[in-house]
């Protein structure tokens, strides 16, 4: 096998030749700019990608009943190109690669994340930590496959919805979708509620104030292109999260009983406990983060140099780079949903064991001061400090992450450009439906309501919708002709359909239990 450096003026990039025994070419083929194709309907259909909307794709993959068969693609003296980085070394490469996934994971601790798994443990104990055992695998196989779909086709979740479902299951998707972002707006003013408080225990003036501002600080940014930047600054500040993962080794734990409420499940059948599951549930596995998945992973796709201006898919990938860009990209998803789950599992063994009273009985809380002070054993009179700022944060980090899901998923549907990469002038319907979610979210946010209450009424709402959206990606992740060799697998399958079956079953017993 012999390989030589390749650089191209167009991309920018070294891609890396490789000499592979190839078949016979065929007597006809169709050339195009998507690359080299068996014949004219798979040019069709690689064109169509670039410059036609997903419902034209749809149409072509339909008319033999299955995948197009797309050629790599290959040097005039026809060698596969092998798009791939040279220079660092591998586990730098995988550090490197961490981005969407870390992100979601971290958008997921947000304040509804914090306040529901805060109220889980000091209303609990220890008895709910078991959940925290099971949604890992179940979170992580769920974001994998929405991350898989973007992979594989280069297409965010409504895009492919388009593809799969015929008219009128799009217009009951787009009706889900249309109430999956009122209740964004819901959260978003649950997280700028959060903000505000943040900000409070800082003494830096009124909540609703900081609320408010903090809306407009993130809509100004998001227009004026600043994600990217948004992105680092607040997952630094995430990493104030931590402190909860700190208490654990500065306060007497009985790791004995800590572990053996893990591994055993430990059910209630009364109001407030399923309330509560499901509440975890659904901050752990919200709906609105499948859609970011998707598209956050398109945005990173664009900014590789192989690709140009827009994703290339796995599909039109050589093996050996398709391969390399799918290890990089489950390693950042499982990192990210780790970190999410630690951060989840600390906080409710640190506010089990500080803010349960002598007398043993469990409290409720109703304040963020409450929250904060499960972090003095760690951290003393600057407890409020790094509450604070992991509080904000958090909160400002899933704003917009809630604010671009759900538009996303919707502009997709209508056949719209999406994503913060694009220009408000390229992307008006995602834009516009991004400033609709979080201008209702500011309004919201002005409401009088306990913040902790609303975090958790949020996590709950989350947790009745996410089955529907499960089953949605399940049919579109399992269609070979979309996926092609990307298609669910049997781990995939099996862990996608045991969280869509879990996630309903949670909601009906919340409806039998009177929890709502």
């Amino acid at each position: 096998m012999l390989s030589a450096p390749l650089r191209t003026a167009s991309q920018g990039a070294t891609l890396r030749q490789t000499t592979h025994p190839r078949p016979p070419p065929p007597s006809s083929v169709t050339i195009c700019a998507s690359g080299i194709f068996e014949s004219p309907r798979e040019a069709k259909v690689a064109a169509s990608e670039d410059d036609s909307g997903p419902e034209e794709i749809g149409m072509a993959l339909a008319e033999d009943g299955g995948g197009a068969a797309i050629v790599p693609p290959v040097t005039p003296d026809g060698r596969n190109i092998d798009i791939v980085a040279s220079g660092p070394a591998p586990w730098r490469t995988y550090l490197r690669a961490l981005g969407p996934g870390l992100v979601t994971g971290a958008s997921d601790d947000d304040p509804s994340g914090i306040a529901t798994y805060a109220q889980t443990g000091a209303q609990f104990g220890f008895g709910m930590l078991w959940v925290a055992l099971i949604t890992f695998p179940l979170m992580a196989g769920v974001q994998e496959i929405c991350d898989r779909t973007a992979l594989a086709t280069g297409k965010g979740l409504g895009e492919l919805i388009v593809a799969r479902f015929g008219r009128a299951w799009r217009v009951a998707i787009g009706l889900l979708i249309g109430a999956l972002i009122i209740a964004n707006a819901l959260n978003i003013a649950a997280d700028l509620v959060a903000v505000g408080e943040g900000m409070h225990l800082l003494h830096a003036g009124p909540a609703a104030l900081w609320a408010v501002l903090a809306g407009a600080i993130i809509m100004v940014l998001l227009v004026s292109g600043s994600f990217a930047t948004i992105a680092r600054v607040f997952k630094v500040l995430c990493a104030a999260l931590l402190a909860y993962v700190g208490v654990l080794f500065f306060v007497k734990i009985p790791w004995g009983t800590v572990i053996f409420n893990t591994v055993v499940p430990h059910i209630r059948f009364s109001r407030g406990y399923v309330a509560l599951l499901v509440g975890v549930l659904g901050t752990t596995i919200s709906p609105y983060l499948f859609f970011w998945q998707s598209m956050h992973r398109i945005e990173d796709m664009r900014e590789e140099d192989a690709g140009g201006t827009r994703p290339l898919p796995l599909l039109r990938r050589s093996r050996i780079d398709a391969a390399g860009k799918e290890s990089r990209s489950r390693f950042d998803v499982f990192t990210g949903m780790a970190f999410s789950n630690v951060v989840m599992f600390a906080i409710i063994v640190a506010t089990a064991i500080t803010l349960t009273p002598k007398s043993g009985q469990h409290l409720i809380i109703s304040s963020p001061a409450q929250v904060a002070a499960a972090l003095r054993p760690v951290a003393g009179r600057f407890a409020s400090i790094i509450f604070a700022l992991g509080f904000i944060g958090s909160g400002m980090l899933a704003i917009p992450v809630l604010a671009g899901a759900g538009s996303a998923g919707m502009a997709g549907l209508l056949g719209k450009q999406t994503g913060f990469s694009n220009s408000p002038r390229r992307a008006p319907v995602f834009y516009g439906l991004c400033a609709v979610g979080t201008v209702g979210g500011m309004t919201l946010s002005l409401l009088s309501v306990n913040p902790i209450t609303l975090l958790v009424f949020v996590a709950v709402v989350n947790g009745v919708a996410a089955a529907p959206f499960i089953i949605v990606t399940m049919f579109v992740s399992s269609n070979r002709t979309i996926m092609g060799e990307y298609v669910n697998g049997r781990t995939a399958k099996i862990l996608g359909w045991l969280t869509a079956a879990l996630m309903a079953v949670a909601a009906v017993a919340l409806f039998a239990t009177g929890g709502v």
